[in-house]
């Protein structure tokens, strides 16, 4: 009688290994990239109260404000997150984030306002933080 083998041979093996290999090289870098464009959001959700004063500071008094003191919005060191370190506001009510390096350590986003019809507008398109991790509408 022959004995009928079972199993997995080297080679099938072999293939199924290298397939998971090229799997996780594709997708590994896709995911930490994810991630930190996830990240990059929480420092755009702390900025809204920033965007809630400098808005409120132009209307009451017609000028962008230069600073957080100006606006009674506190230190910008004071508000930060998992991976910002600090959301800052600057002359002309530009708002400042800049994170850490969970996303790229010491780069930043900047929300510029601009006064149109009425209401304000914000566009995120400054700072130094690489296009691959800014929101869709941040990378004009």
């Amino acid at each position: 009688m022959k004995k009928i083998q079972s199993g997995f041979s080297l080679i099938e093996l072999m293939i199924a290994v290298a397939i998971i290999g090229i799997l996780a090289a594709i997708a590994l870098p896709a995911y930490q990239n994810y991630a930190k464009r996830a990240n990059v959001t929480e420092g755009l959700s702390l900025a809204r109260g920033a965007q809630a004063s400098v808005a409120e500071y132009y209307s009451t008094n017609g000028i962008w404000p230069a600073s957080n003191a100006e606006i009674k919005l506190g230190a910008d060191t004071h508000i930060n997150g998992n991976v910002v370190i600090k959301v800052r506001v600057a002359s002309g009510g530009k708002i400042i984030i800049m994170y850490d390096s969970g996303v790229a350590y010491h780069q930043t986003l900047e929300l510029l306002p601009s006064a149109v019809g009425g209401s304000i507008e914000w566009t995120c398109s400054g700072g130094s933080l690489s296009r691959e991790y800014r929101p869709t509408r941040c990378r004009t």
